[in-house]
């Protein structure tokens, strides 16, 4: 598959393209679009698994926004096909391509969890 934008974009064009749209032979909007990932982050040491929703709006140069949980980040910085941000006091790490989440709260818990499109 061909596409016309660096890694992010790549990723996220990806994982917008596969299943019906294609399968179907229909054209993409590559204008701007939106993905949905669904991750399942367990958390160490309290052993929990908490599931998060990150919301990615995109267009054809660059990502947008991101929502995690509903809740829009106001800083977010992408390199490659990784989207890093916080909330509160968590870092957070979202692997596009690899479909990751990873994260810390200042070295007192951790999680590390796959993540699905939705």
């Amino acid at each position: 598959m061909k596409l016309h934008a660096t890694g992010w974009a790549l990723a996220l064009a990806a994982a917008s393209l596969t299943g019906p749209t294609l399968a179907q032979g229909k054209k993409a909007n590559s204008a701007a679009g939106e993905v949905t990932l669904v991750c399942e982050a367990a958390y160490q040491p309290a052993r929990t698994t908490w599931t998060r929703t990150v919301r990615i709006g995109y267009d054809k140069t660059r990502v947008r926004s991101v929502l995690i949980d509903g809740v829009p980040v106001y800083t977010f910085s992408v390199r490659d096909t990784v989207i890093l941000t916080a909330i509160d006091n968590e870092r957070i790490q979202i692997d596009t391509a690899a479909q990751t989440w990873t994260s810390d709260f200042r070295g007192q818990a951790t999680s590390m969890g796959r993540c699905e499109r939705s």
